[in-house]
């Protein structure tokens, strides 16, 4: 039986691995610790804006399951906050059980505790890899979805040292790219201000350590919004991966939504200021543990691709997630492990690659984004369907959609109707 071997356990990984094996093939996917999901463990954020076409094309395309996931363990549904509309924050505890029990119930064959560190080609294909216990893995078609993020030298060189986040460097030692590895040439993200890579947006506060008021108003609303007196407040929305999120609001006031802990829309936010805000006098962080002092650095060794998610430069190798270039955020990561899954099995079964059309927004996105990121300018900005350049272009171009039979019908009048559950 031919294998598909995917390296990386985050949203796109198990995108990927879900996708492939609804072929029946041997599907591996190897993780570098202990958990899945990756920054999905503490992110919670779905649907809102342009994610919420994104997700309905997905689903109406056949690559709907994380999604489905999500939505089943959504904490709050329709929720709105400065910037967005119609969000739903999934419970980041229950979440990643549901997508554990999913892969292991497809039989999907998962190694954790993998790092993988080498790489044997032939001519212009992998044959196998290796990780650092000596352990060798075969397969015919691999899939790079490791990420951009870490590892600790990128986050003390380029940002304010290891911020002990949820990627666990330390523990589980520094994320290894499988193109990398296959000595392709990677592209970093710049900053507005020249300087390399770009910083986790977010933090997670313990809910419990906040007031009563504030717990409830979590609880009840999904969300909770603290003006923040003028001599606490810090500027940080420059240095942000999330630029969706750099608006005066997010500067004027903490902003908190509840995915089961209290995430605090801020990269990191001074212990000492935050608790001299009426509410929050025995906050504490829950990721980073060092959210005081900074956060992870991201956006570090991006494949080159095409718009079917396939290296260029290697012949069997595809890519997805942060690893497949500037698109920001959990739903982005899904939408290219399903499309990276799903060419792989088609290159498997020697079928034309599949490029989801530029009409719909997740077709756009992907081609888009790859087209800019070729660009000195383009290079130093971030893409999502939820806001900022990508948002923008979605609305423009009449791509913004909520109206889920009109997205449904749309793509079934193209004859791609859960296109992703078959080979035509």
């Amino acid at each position: 039986m031919k294998r598909i071997v995917i390296v990386g356990g985050g949203w796109a990984g198990c995108a990927a691995a879900i996708a492939c094996k609804k072929f029946d093939l041997d599907v591996l996917l190897i993780e570098r610790t202990d958990m899945l999901l990756g920054t999905g463990l503490v992110g919670g954020i779905m649907r809102n804006n342009g994610r919420y076409t994104a997700s309905e094309e997905m689903i109406a395309l056949g690559g709907g399951d994380l999604f489905s996931i999500c939505d089943k363990n959504s904490r709050h549904i329709n929720i709105n906050f400065p910037g967005h509309k119609h969000a739903s924050l999934y419970d980041i505890v229950k979440t990643h059980g549901e997508v554990f029990n999913l892969i292991k119930k497809m039989g999907i064959d998962l190694r954790l505790n993998s790092r993988i560190v080498k790489v044997e080609k032939k001519d212009n294909n992998i044959t196998s890899i290796e990780d650092e216990k000596g352990n060798t893995y075969n397969g015919d078609v691999f899939i790079d979805a490791t990420g951009t993020a870490g590892p600790i030298k990128n986050c003390s060189k380029f940002g304010n040292g290891c911020a002990m986040c949820i990627i666990r460097c330390p523990s589980f030692k520094g994320r290894v790219s499988l193109t990398g590895l296959s000595g392709i040439d990677e592209l970093t993200a710049k900053k507005k201000d020249g300087s390399f890579g770009a910083m986790s947006g977010s933090c997670k506060i313990l809910k419990e350590s906040l007031n009563k008021d504030i717990q409830n108003e979590l609880n009840t609303k999904g969300v909770s919004i603290i003006a923040i007196p003028e001599n606490l407040k810090e500027d940080k929305l420059d240095i942000k991966a999330c630029q969706q999120y750099a608006l005066k609001e997010y500067s004027d006031n903490l902003i908190l939504l509840d995915t089961g802990h209290a995430k605090l829309m801020s990269p990191f936010y001074n212990l000492d200021k935050l608790r001299k805000i009426p509410g929050l006098e025995n906050s504490r962080y829950e990721d980073p543990y060092t959210g005081g002092l900074g956060n992870s650095m991201r956006f570090f060794d991006m494949a080159p691709r095409d718009d079917y998610m396939k290296v260029i430069g290697i012949d069997n190798l595809f890519c997805c997630g942060e690893k497949a270039g500037l698109l920001v955020g959990h739903t982005e990561a899904i939408v290219t492990g399903v499309l990276a899954g799903y060419n792989s099995v088609r290159y498997i079964f020697n079928k034309d690659l599949f490029k989801i059309p530029n009409n719909l927004a997740t077709g756009d996105a992907i081609s888009y984004v790859n087209n800019q990121m070729s660009s000195k300018e383009g290079i130093n900005k971030k893409y999502t369907f939820s806001g900022s350049v990508y948002f923008e272009r979605m609305k423009r171009k009449g791509l913004y959609n909520v109206d889920k039979s009109k997205i449904s019908k749309t793509i079934k009048s193209m004859g791609l109707e859960n296109i992703f559950m078959k080979l035509i």
